[in-house]
């Protein structure tokens, strides 16, 4: 079933060894749940153990998201990632 609002939770740990699957995972749940128009949230707040490939999986659920018509809110990302993404310069995709 479709909603406005789905929100889904990031591991505690995301690496390069586990980016493909957890992206792949999290892409087939975004897009199963959520409707056209809605918003999905992507909760951060439990990663710990990550790299730079803990930011391609967050853009990967972005560009999946935004291919439904809906938009993409990150919550609760650390602060390391969020000096990661603006070395990479993608901070404002992640707001």
């Amino acid at each position: 079933m479709s909603t406005l609002t789905a929100t889904i939770a990031l591991p505690a740990v995301l690496m390069q060894a586990q980016a493909q699957a957890v992206a792949d995972g999290l892409v087939a749940s975004l897009t199963a749940q959520l409707a056209s128009g809605g918003e999905a949230v992507l909760d951060a707040s439990a990663l710990t153990q990550f790299d730079s490939s803990a930011l391609a999986v967050v853009l990967a659920c972005r560009r999946a998201v935004q291919a439904k018509g809906a938009q993409l809110r990150v919550t609760g990302l650390p602060e390391r990632a969020q000096a990661l993404a603006k070395v990479y310069g993608l901070s404002a995709f992640l707001h």
